[in-house]
């Protein structure tokens, strides 16, 4: 089954870390990808430009509306995710637990709905 990490942290704190800060915390994230494409864990993960580059788009009674930024103000911007495939929900949390941003902001582990495995009519 395919699960959804989604990564959720405060990012003005990479703008408040040295270069040596901000390596090292990429290095673990570098070694963390390393590790489930060893496990057969991984399937795909990104991570995503600042907030601020964001457009959130709304359509409402056939009027389409853009906004620059995210939909909502936060103290956790999203800022990737990794798609991995998982026997259940324990072993998905059991990897997701090891995305360093786990330590400072948040880790949102959902699943991944399989449209080939619904029963057709």
């Amino acid at each position: 089954m395919k699960y959804l990490c989604l990564i959720y942290d405060n990012e003005a704190v990479w703008t408040t870390m040295s270069p040596a800060e901000a390596e090292a915390d990429m290095q673990q994230y570098f070694t963390f990808t390393d590790d489930i494409r060893r496990t057969g864990h991984y399937v795909a993960g990104e991570a995503l430009q600042p907030v601020a580059t964001a457009t959130t788009l709304r359509e409402r009674h056939g009027q389409l509306s853009m906004t620059d930024g995210p939909f909502a103000e936060t103290k956790e911007q999203l800022g990737g995710f990794y798609l991995i495939e998982a026997r259940d929900l324990n072993d998905a949390v059991q990897v997701a637990r090891r995305i360093p941003a786990v330590r400072t902001g948040s880790i949102e582990v959902r699943p991944i709905v399989d449209f080939g495995a619904m029963p057709q009519d």
